[in-house]
């Protein structure tokens, strides 16, 4: 054609680019893929995934964040997929499943219009309306108010959370220890300002293979896989005081190569005695503050050993930063960095017992029965590392939820109840979207059924007869509190069943899975190329 110029060659000839609808649709396809993988771990029928890791190690699990974190995965989309169950885990730490399988169906829902270009702007901007009115309708009129201090409630809303996992054959076990551990790392609000609930740091949990799942229990303090450092030291000590170092108790050596000219035949004998002196010095100023027990982050020489064992002072030494971290907030110490600092107010006396005690081949040091512990440690005995490993997924999840209902004391109901209820209301609404993009919002309503069809299907019950039985329910926005009983596959008013979750697990689900599908809808492009190495 005239005026038409010769085609010039912008990128490197290596590079590789997909455009258009194809890459759309092939997003679309990747993220229904990663969704297809969990969607049977969801419901309290949920089949277990048993994965192998590239060093030969076995994780079964039906967590979707566990699941997804072992998959080797190509396609960026389901990357971005993979990401958003993680994002879910450390936001709330429950509903990775559910995340997956609505935000996989939230793509799916857009396939036919991208089919029939629609452009995708107007999908967006229909899904983040939908999100709005979604958020909206959850706050206000699904949502209910719940009292943190009321017991029977709170166990209620634990045992939502183990029922749909492995742990549920020990659900009575698994809510005492989220809610004990849970109640003891919170720290009361002051100020009007959310209460503080630190799960990750102050709330440890130690997997001790051996014995019955039904030995485990909270511990009002902080074990650590120690034993002390001397064999004549106190293994059991009532009410220590406790003093917490984070410098050795042995001679420093020099940073960089040290050369030693020595003339006279007692300098050498004098050098050694200097090296003595400074460790009395050191041990002089410990047994001044009269602790009865020391925990330091370094080592401590056979010398310093001695010196300590003769004042009857017992000490632990190379305790992790974080162990040593909780026993501070346990016992009430202060962390020293140099001995010769050590004041009285640095010494712990809020623990009332110190003993080392031998489970299986390897003894533990605990630290037990405090006063105020604001940390705890979780003491999990089981017959297998695998089973314990699940068991461990499963706590984390339940104390998240604790977590979650103590920061934001408001819950919806489960089962499906709360996607159906938003379906039916998002349906409603669609009539007043003008133009177009009135299809593509009801999408997002049809996108919600998925979780209660999902349950239905994982136990085995008719999907079309159930889910129209329960949008019959439903209907005229009522009855927001039925769902599906995923135990019978039947519909079920969750009130009675007492399954309910908390609105912040809900709302992240929500926001999560809507705005990674408009962030996909969004790439109309993937460029992939290869750069030389730089020599």
């Amino acid at each position: 054609m005239a005026g038409q110029g010769p085609q010039v060659m912008v990128m490197n000839t290596k590079t590789k680019k997909e455009e258009g609808r194809k890459v759309q649709l092939d997003n679309i396809n990747a993220a229904k893929c990663v969704a297809d993988v969990i969607r049977t771990c969801l419901g309290p029928r949920a089949m277990l995934k048993m994965l192998m890791d590239p060093m030969g190690g076995i994780v079964m699990t039906s967590d979707g964040n566990a699941i997804l974190r072992e998959i080797v995965v190509q396609h960026p989309a389901a990357k971005s997929m993979i990401e958003i169950a993680r994002t879910q885990d450390e936001e709330v730490g429950d509903g990775t499943t559910s995340v997956i399988v609505l935000a996989g169906e939230m793509l799916s829902q857009a396939e036919p219009f991208i089919s029939e270009n629609m452009h995708p702007t107007v999908i967006i901007g229909a899904y983040l309306r939908a999100l709005d009115d979604a958020i909206e309708l959850l706050e206000k009129d699904i949502s209910v108010p719940v009292d943190i201090n009321d017991e029977a409630e709170m166990v209620k809303i634990v045992r939502s959370c183990i029922g749909t996992k492995l742990m549920k054959q020990w659900e009575g076990l698994a809510v005492q220890i989220a809610l004990q551990a849970v109640k003891c790392v919170t720290i009361d609000a002051k100020g009007g300002s959310k209460p503080e609930v630190d799960i990750k740091r102050y709330a440890k949990v130690e997997k001790v293979p051996g014995g019955q799942l039904e030995d485990s229990e909270v511990l009002t303090g902080v074990m650590v896989n120690k034993d002390v450092t001397h064999a004549r030291m106190r293994r059991r000590i009532e009410k220590p005081r406790v003093l917490l170092l984070d410098c050795g108790l042995e001679y420093t050596k020099g940073e960089s190569q040290t050369n030693i000219e020595v003339t006279n035949e007692g300098d050498f004998s004098r050098l050694l005695e200097i090296e003595e002196e400074y460790i009395k010095g050191l041990c002089d100023s410990i047994i001044a503050a009269k602790p009865d027990l020391v925990f330091t982050e370094k080592g401590v020489s056979d010398l310093a050993q001695h010196f300590l064992q003769k004042a009857n002072i017992t000490a632990i030494r190379r305790v992790r930063k974080s162990d040593n971290n909780r026993i501070a907030r346990a016992c009430g110490a202060q962390i020293v960095n140099r001995t010769d600092e050590i004041k009285e107010e640095d010494i712990g006396t809020g623990c009332g017992l110190f003993e080392v005690k031998k489970i299986g081949d390897e003894y533990f040091a605990f630290v037990t029965e405090c006063a105020d512990p604001k940390a705890c440690t979780i003491l999990l005995r089981g017959p297998s590392q695998d089973l314990l490993k699940e068991v461990e997924r499963n706590l984390q999840d339940a104390m998240n939820v604790v977590r979650n209902v103590i920061i934001n004391p408001r819950l919806v109901p489960g089962g499906g109840a709360c996607e159906i209820s938003l379906a039916v209301a998002l349906n409603e609404k669609a009539r007043s979207v003008e133009g177009v993009a009135q299809w593509p919002y009801k999408a997002v309503a049809r996108a919600l059924e998925v979780i209660p069809r999902t349950i239905i299907q994982n136990c085995g019950a008719s999907t079309v007869r159930v889910l129209t039985e329960l949008r019959a329910k439903h209907a005229g926005c009522t009855n927001h509190t039925w769902g599906v009983d995923g135990q019978e596959g039947k519909i079920a008013d969750m009130t009675e069943l007492g399954i309910w979750e908390p609105l912040s697990v809900k709302l992240q689900t929500i926001k999560t899975a809507i705005e990674t599908a408009t962030l996909l809808l969004r790439i109309d492009a993937i460029v992939s190329g290869t750069k030389k190495a730089i020599m």
